[in-house]
């Protein structure tokens, strides 16, 4: 049975008939065809589409959807339907029972039809019990039966009219019926039912319909916020779960660690014993040809996120196939333009399809960019999850290989590179795909001559190879006459890093006037970057020539070939502009695939940096173990222990055997070396333990050596993420001694603590770190020197309240590393340190009897000491010892003989716990209650805030409150902040004007030559065909060919002028941020997050580098392709001219309306950036201490909810994108639309190769207005970063550094004669005088103490003396010259300092000497000698040239103390000024100091703020600060006479 006979029993009613359907004027369909195919269609779609969907809903079950108005209505609707199917079929029965016969189809399809609307009827209730709120695969099934049923319904209207007599009345109501359902199915699938039960999620996404979706309508909402007023963090919604770090990371960690263990399997099988273990530094200089064991992170990637980036792959392919339906639809409409005879409603089906197609391609296209950018920001998410997670873990050894500034880049630099790659890298397969495609077309339309084209392709191929390789070596390695085989990254890398340090030693570069010598070295590898820039950009212009010229060659070679191999071939509109239109499809993939094997090239060195740092030592749990010891009293035990920092080192420790009674007190002394800070580290499992047991029972909390302080309030520095005791958090805060300190606080203990504790003292910020293992309350303490930083009085205070056998830990086990010796005595427990080894162990008395190496450690200090005090104050110490050794004297009858020995020791030990370090910044540190975010508040409101923080109320109030108020207003006004023409002028002005306008002009050559070539073809298409052949053809293709060369030059010369000019940018631009942000004073850097100006040299300099000058070529491409296209189309068809103006204000309002918006979420996003980068860094300098607590999950917690609240932002900001794509694609598909439309209206009047060339140009503004749109939007927003960076020259600046009308002579100070009249400083000046009315004369060569206590103002007047804050009254002269007339420079290097920290910076020993390289090695090695470390630089491999880590971390404190004084001894000038330079230095370090300093500076007028007072005793004079102002100043001895303050402060000290 045929199908005619299928649908009529005599074959009456045909399944086709050209007549009736192509060839009619008022076209229409069988009945025959509609009853089957039109009936048909529909139900195989859901038939073959429910099998998967219904396997998709049961493995994604979203919840339950309670039965609503709107799910009972189309349940209802489906119902009918399938009644209404079925009432066709029981019809169709009884009319044959009555006789009338009936083809099979009468029964067949409504049969099937009914089948298939109970399915989805059934399909309706099913996703409801899955939680589906709307269905893309119902709307589908609706949309096609109703479209379907559409043309049945014109049929059947056409035929009421046409043969009303031969009408099925029961068929024709139950078809309307039926319809009118249909449509009723149709808009309530549009809409989207109630979320399930008890989903929380605030996103609108999730509860959107399928069209919602698709559109992207769903965002509307925030984008008419966004244009009505300013958005804020309190307007974006939470992130979709699947989106969330918390699931996202996890993910990537468990696919890498099963790569990692895959690797281990491998490398067993293998049998390690045949080849050493793989060394830190070989993974780092692994060669790829041994990379085959390494554990492999694209494949833990692809693991990850390949089953949802496959989907975008699905809409790559359905996108690429649409792209060659314009073409075809091209070629019909210029064959109907050709053919008079043809009837109109095919051109205007054809004008229909072709608007039906571009949509539908637009909206693939958009979810295609949707899944990429959403997987590309997951890729981000869980990459930053894993390196921080990572940075927890990793040995001490490998964290020296990777420093913050490294890490930082892999987070955000690395990071970024595999979101820009994830959007294109279907390109790879994708890109040969569209090319052949479009070669298979073009034989289709040109025959072999295609060959010819395809014959350049492949001559281009080597070409393009070469100019990747070229890029590759580039980007991974170039020649560089500094250092050979740098990379670009490492250089930047090295940039990131030395800005870094500079900005966290920024006091002491301006102490010392360092600041132009770190500027120079900055900018040494900066131009070592812009050198690698550059050869890029040459190479870019290359490539770019070639990009463009590829497809205009491959269109040249294939008419030369076409027209000359056969005069009687004519290049027709017909060929020419469809092979034109396959040209430019063409010319996309070749353009694209440089660009992406170029970011593969990036993503793969990001990927092997990842990898090396993932692959990274980790820690080993089982280092220590924590469990309880069985059967033992013992709370800390060692056996054998042998430790080192990394597997290949010796050991640091060495045979160490250590019993620890639970409940004791455990003090740890030594030398400075000796390892007693690592034998703390290798309890805490800090440290690779080569032999033995460690255990320890119960909790612990570690007080390090340099106290670790989070940017947070002082109360949550206290409780860290514990639970709140109030009655126990009071006693803590009082035995630590920090009630005075609140009292001074304008919010108490909520006052926000600054960026590393910036805005404490030394003293205070220990105080706190010990507070804070005090209040967690665990078994076991491990406290590394924590009492050296305060004064005698305060560590007496917190030893009695807080460490002591009375104090709150009393019971629990401590183990205390000190310098102070006083506290020995009450020690249950000494361990004595050499070189790494525990030479003696017993109590005080044991071993003191033992007269071993802990004696003779306390001889030698009672002996220098012993010169420095007068006979009769000894009678004191005598009596203390004597109470406390006489209980015991019948135990150890040898000890009288120690005991005026021992008197001398306590009198150490009396003077030696040191002095609370103070800045005297008791108005500076709170004046602002919020340093962190000073900056911007002072930019934008300064007055206004300043106000509201000084009313005397902010103090009732939670400072927390008062920074969320801060940081609200602070985005609130960054949003309100336009982007100006002024910034792209400086921009412009960076470049150059003349280079910017050469570049302007250039791209006008090339789109000027582009639009005449495209012309001079369409004239060359209507000429008339003469005997079978074009006249004129050879001049017609050489003009057209030299129009193409020209293209091709002026393509070449624009890249190279915008690339260069970008450079010439990126320098200027970085070298006056570099130069403003060194010259800001120490207020700015106090107050303003390192994270924010560490951001602005990496993320903001890199955005400078390398997007903006790209943004800017394609913006300009895209702006002149506009222009070029709305010429051609009103050229050919004027009738546009009535569309293009409402189209353009569409335009325009839509681009405004979207970069409002846009560009607020670009900020808040760049806003919420910078704190992710803030506490990495700070949880990198705390992890020693965060993992000694077990907080690593709170912190790993905090640092997701940074990355989920910075990805906030940015996931509103790429749904807007795709927003304003649709929306612009379907303003640009109406063009399209409009074209082609009149087009056919003028077909009598339109030649077709100008209407070729009109389509073709269509066809292409789609692309183009959309990439305009795009391109300004992203200039807009990425121009944001030179705003950024320039705004750092209107903040304030310290005075200038040189002042030629004010050069000191040669020599001066030469004798160092100070004279403070009246002085005070203030800091800031709506504050009180920090110090005030100060009136003091120091003569040349006078030895100066500075003493007082906390908050007296000792540093802020050796701030004053070297201007880092300005007097605001009465003046300081050194050699009767006013400082204040002075150039900066020249006074900072004329006086020298011994800081309180010893900051060292990465670099060669001899750069942190001599940085200027202005001494002789045999000035430096004779300085070395002078400070005690000749033998130690002499001992290490490369001597002077002995790389010191960040920081100076591979030296000890004590040394990089020492360091401090060669400086000092180095540059040699008549003052010099000690702030508390041994304030956390054992006594060794400090005799060795003060020692020097006596011998070497004997001559010179030494001004020292005194923590220790013996070692003033025998200074000429101290001045005692009190309060700010100046309360004595005399000999050592008159002021113990007249029993002042200092009296008071000796006596706290014991010395009297």
């Amino acid at each position: 049975m045929g199908i005619d006979s299928f649908c009529s029993l005599d074959g009456s009613d045909p399944f086709w008939d050209w007549n009736r359907t192509w060839n009619a004027s008022s076209p229409d369909l069988t009945r025959c065809f509609q009853s089957t195919v039109l009936v048909w269609v529909p139900c195989f779609y859901l038939w073959l589409c429910a099998p998967f969907y219904f396997a998709y809903l049961k493995w994604h079950d979203l919840g339950y959807i309670c039965m609503t108005h709107l799910n009972k209505a189309k349940t209802v609707l489906g119902f009918l339907l399938w009644i209404v199917c079925w009432a066709d079929v029981f019809y169709s029965f009884w009319e044959r029972g009555q006789g009338t016969a009936r083809a099979p189809v009468f029964f067949i399809s409504p049969t099937m039809l009914g089948i298939t609307m109970l399915l989805a009827t059934f399909l309706i209730q099913y996703e409801r019990i899955k939680g589906v709120q709307s269905s893309g695969v119902m709307l589908n099934f609706w949309l096609i039966a109703f479209l379907c049923a559409t043309v049945s319904f014109r049929s059947r209207i056409l035929q009421t009219i046409n043969e009303p007599t031969g009408i099925d009345v029961f068929r024709s109501t139950t078809f309307y019926i039926y319809f009118a359902l249909l449509l009723l199915s149709l808009l309530l699938s549009c809409l989207s039912d109630q979320p399930p039960l008890f989903s929380h999620n605030p996103c609108p996404e999730s509860g959107a319909s399928f069209l919602s979706k698709i559109t992207f309508w769903w965002i509307t909402k925030l984008l008419v916020q966004g244009f009505k007023r300013p958005l804020e963090e309190k307007d974006l919604w939470c992130l979709n779960s699947e989106d969330q770090s918390q699931k996202v990371v996890p993910q990537l960690v468990r696919c890498w660690n099963h790569e990692c263990s895959k690797r281990s399997a491998v490398e067993r099988s293998r049998g390690e014993k045949d080849r050493p273990p793989m060394e830190e530094s070989e993974i780092l200089l692994v060669k790829s040809s041994q990379n085959t064991s390494e554990p492999s992170l694209f494949l833990a990637l692809c693991r990850t996120f390949g089953p949802y980036f496959l989907v975008s792959s699905l809409y790559k392919i359905v996108h690429d196939i649409l792209m060659f339906v314009g073409p075809e639809i091209l070629r019909l409409l210029i064959r109907f333009v050709n053919d008079g005879s043809a009837p109109y409603w095919q051109g205007y089906f054809y004008t229909s399809l072709l608007f039906v197609c571009t949509c539908v391609q637009t909206l693939i296209l958009q979810r295609y960019f949707h899944v990429c950018f959403v997987t590309g920001m997951r890729l981000r998410t869980a990459i930053v999850g894993a390196v921080y997670r990572k940075a927890l873990v990793i040995t001490n050894a490998a964290r020296r290989t990777s420093t913050v500034g490294e890490i930082v880049n892999l987070m955000s630099v690395d990071a970024q590179r595999f979101m820009d790659l994830i959007t294109y890298i279907n390109m790879i397969w994708s890109a040969p795909l569209q090319v052949i495609l479009a070669l298979y077309f073009l034989w289709q339309n040109l025959g072999p001559s295609v060959l010819a084209g395809v014959a350049v392709m492949v001559l281009m191929v080597p070409v393009n190879a070469v100019i990747a390789m070229k890029t590759k070596t580039y980007q991974v390695r170039h020649q560089d006459p500094i250092n050979e085989n740098r990379t670009k990254h490492i250089c930047k890398d090295n940039r990131i890093k030395l800005m870094n340090e500079v900005l966290n030693g920024i006091k002491v570069l301006k102490l010392y006037a360092w600041e132009l010598a770190f500027r120079d070295k900055v900018s040494k590898i900066r131009e070592s970057e812009l050198r690698v820039l550059k050869k890029t950009a040459y190479l870019g212009a290359v490539s770019t020539f070639t990009w463009v010229c590829a497809p205009f060659l491959v269109a040249l070679s294939t008419f030369a070939v076409y027209v000359m191999v056969d005069e009687k071939n004519v290049l027709d509109a017909q060929k020419a502009f469809v092979s034109l239109a396959l040209f430019n499809i063409l010319r996309f993939p070749l353009n694209m695939l440089p660009m992406v094997i170029s970011s593969m090239v990036q993503a793969s060195v990001s990927m092997k940096r990842l990898r090396v740092f993932l692959s990274h030592e980790e820690l080993d749990e089982d280092n220590v173990n924590r469990k309880a010891i069985a059967g033992s009293s013992d709370s800390i035990s060692i056996v054998d222990g042998s430790f080192s920092w990394s597997k290949t080192d010796n050991p640091t420790l060495k045979r160490i055997n250590v019993l620890i009674p639970e409940g004791s007190l455990v003090a740890v002394v030594g030398h400075v070396g000796s390892g007693k800070s690592s034998l703390l580290s290798a309890l805490l499992g800090e440290m690779h333990k080569q032999d033995g047991a460690v255990s320890i029972k119960g909790s612990v909390a570690y007080v390090p050596q340099q106290a670790w302080i989070q940017n947070a309030t002082l109360r949550e520095n206290i409780v860290f993420g514990r639970e709140r005791k109030e009655s126990w958090y009071q006693s803590v805060v009082e035995a630590c001694a920090l009630l005075p300190d609140l009292e001074i606080l304008p919010a108490a203990d909520a006052t926000e603590i600054g960026e590393k504790g910036v805005n404490l003292s030394g003293g205070q910020k220990q105080r706190v770190s010990l507070a804070r293992a005090v209040y967690c309350d665990t078994a076991v303490y491990l406290l590394d020197d924590p009492l050296s930083a305060v004064d005698a009085h305060v560590g007496k205070h917190i030893f009695d309240k807080v460490i002591g056998p009375q104090g709150l830990l009393q019971g629990r086990t401590r183990v205390l590393v000190t310098h102070g010796l006083s506290f020995l005595p009450q020690a249950d427990l000494i361990l004595v340190m050499v070189d790494g080894e525990i030479t003696e162990t017993g109590s005080y008395l044991e071993l003191m009897g033992r007269q071993g190496a802990f004696a003779d450690f306390l001889r030698t200090y009672a002996n220098t000491e012993q010169t420095e005090e007068e006979p009769g104050e000894l009678g004191s110490f005598l009596m203390k010892g004597a109470c406390c050794l006489k209980p015991n004297i019948h135990f150890f009858p040898f000890i009288s003989p120690l005991l005026s020995e021992l008197s001398i020791c306590w009198h150490m030990a009396a003077v030696s716990g040191g002095c609370q370090t103070d800045r005297g910044r008791q108005g500076q540190n709170w004046a602002g209650t919020g340093a962190s975010y000073q900056s911007m508040r002072a930019r934008l409101y300064h007055s206004r805030i300043d106000i509201l923080l000084s009313k005397e109320p902010l103090h009732n109030y939670r400072y927390t409150i008062t920074k969320f108020i801060i940081l609200r207003m602070i985005v609130y006004f960054l949003c309100l902040l336009k982007v100006k023409l002024s910034v792209f002028w400086e921009y412009m002005k960076a470049i150059g004007i003349c280079l910017s306008c050469i570049s302007i002009f250039l791209f006008l050559c090339h789109h000027v030559a582009s639009l005449g070539s495209n012309f001079w073809l369409s004239r060359w298409t209507d000429d008339p065909v003469i005997n079978g052949t074009q006249p004129y053809r050879e001049m017609r293709l050489s003009i057209y060919g030299a129009l193409g060369i020209t293209q091709g030059v002026a393509v070449f010369c624009y890249s190279i002028s915008v690339s260069i000019g970008g450079i010439l940018a990126s320098r200027y631009l970085h070298e006056t941020m570099l130069y403003n942000v060194l010259r800001s004073p120490m207020a700015f850097f106090e107050r303003t997050p390192s994270g924010n100006l560490v951001n602005r040299f990496s993320k903001e300099t890199d955005t400078i580098d390398s997007v903006i000058p790209s943004i800017f070529k394609m913006f300009m491409g895209s702006m002149f392709n506009v222009l070029g296209a709305c010429a051609v189309i009103l050229i050919a068809t004027p009738l546009v001219v009535i569309i293009i103006p409402p189209l353009g204000l569409l335009y325009f309002f839509v681009q405004r309306f979207y970069v409002a918006s846009s560009r607020q979420l670009k900020r808040l996003e760049s806003v919420s950036r910078s704190p992710v980068y803030t506490h990495f860094n700070e949880t990198l300098l705390g992890t020693s201490v965060i993992r000694a607590f077990g907080d690593q999950q709170r912190f790993i917690h905090e640092s997701d909810g940074r990355v989920d609240l910075n990805q906030k932002a940015y996931y509103p900001s790429i749904v807007a994108n795709r927003w304003l794509a649709v929306r612009l694609e379907f303003v640009g598909n109406c063009i399209v639309m409009f074209a082609a439309l009149f087009a056919v209206i003028s077909r009598d009047n339109l030649s077709p190769g100008i209407m070729g060339l009109s389509i073709s140009y269509a066809l292409q503004v789609t692309a183009s207005l959309n990439w305009l749109v795009r391109m300004s939007s992203e200039l807009e927003t990425n121009i944001v970063a030179v705003e950024r960076v320039k705004e750092y020259g209107d903040t304030e600046k310290e005075a200038e550094w040189t002042l030629e009308g004010s050069k000191p002579t040669t020599g001066w100070p030469t004798a160092g004669h100070i004279e403070i009249c009246s002085f005070g400083l203030r800091y800031r000046d709506d504050l009180e005088l920090a110090i005030r009315n100060i009136n003091v004369i120091i003569e040349g060569g006078e030895k100066v103490g500075i003493v007082g206590r906390t908050g007296a103002g000792k540093s802020s007047l050796t701030l004053g003396l070297f201007r880092i804050i300005e007097a605001s009254e009465g003046e300081i002269r050194v050699d009767g010259v006013n400082i204040a007339n002075m150039g900066l420079h020249d006074l900072r290097s004329r006086i020298t300092i011994i800081p309180q920290d010893p900051v060292l910076f990465s670099g060669t020993l001899r750069m942190n000497l001599d940085p200027f390289d202005g001494y002789t090695d045999e000035e430096v090695w004779r300085t070395l000698e002078l400070a005690h470390l000749k033998n130690f630089v002499s001992g290490l491999p490369d001597k002077l040239n002995h790389e010191c880590a960040e920081g100076g971390e591979n030296l000890s404190l004590g040394q990089r103390q020492l360091v401090c004084l060669a400086r000092a001894l180095l540059r040699k000038t008549k003052i010099l000024v000690l702030d508390e330079a041994t304030a956390a230095v054992d006594l060794e370090t400090d005799n060795l100091i003060q020692s020097t300093i006596r011998t070497q500076f004997e001559d010179c007028t030494v001004l020292t703020i005194a923590h220790r007072l013996n070692t003033i005793m025998d200074y000429t004079r101290v001045l005692v600060l009190d309060k700010g102002q100046m309360a004595e100043f005399d000999s050592p001895a008159s002021l113990l006479a007249k029993k002042g303050l200092f009296y008071k402060m000796a006596k706290d000290s014991g010395l009297v």
